[in-house]
């Protein structure tokens, strides 16, 4: 266990900043996961809503500090390629 003051705080902060990061991936997951659902399901008009949805999304959590440009720039285009696959 931490004695000093300033480990003690870092250690609420650490923990604060788990619970924040962890919804934060979590909502971005959960989006994802519908996307990938409407994409399967054929329906291209909810998808790229949805895709309009994500992106946004995805871009905030690289604001945030919790996922890296390259991943994300790498989700939004295999995403946009498989949702624009769907008019062919």
């Amino acid at each position: 266990m931490a004695n000093h003051k300033s480990a003690i705080k870092r250690i609420r902060r650490n923990d604060n900043r788990a619970l924040r990061n962890h919804s934060r991936m979590s909502r971005i997951r959960t989006f994802i996961k519908k996307l990938e659902k409407a994409i399967e399901s054929g329906t291209q008009a909810e998808a790229q809503a949805l895709f309009q949805v994500v992106q946004p999304e995805l871009d905030r959590g690289v604001s945030k500090g919790v996922l890296r440009k390259a991943t994300v720039s790498r989700k939004v285009s295999r995403l946009n390629a498989r949702v624009h696959a769907m008019a062919a």
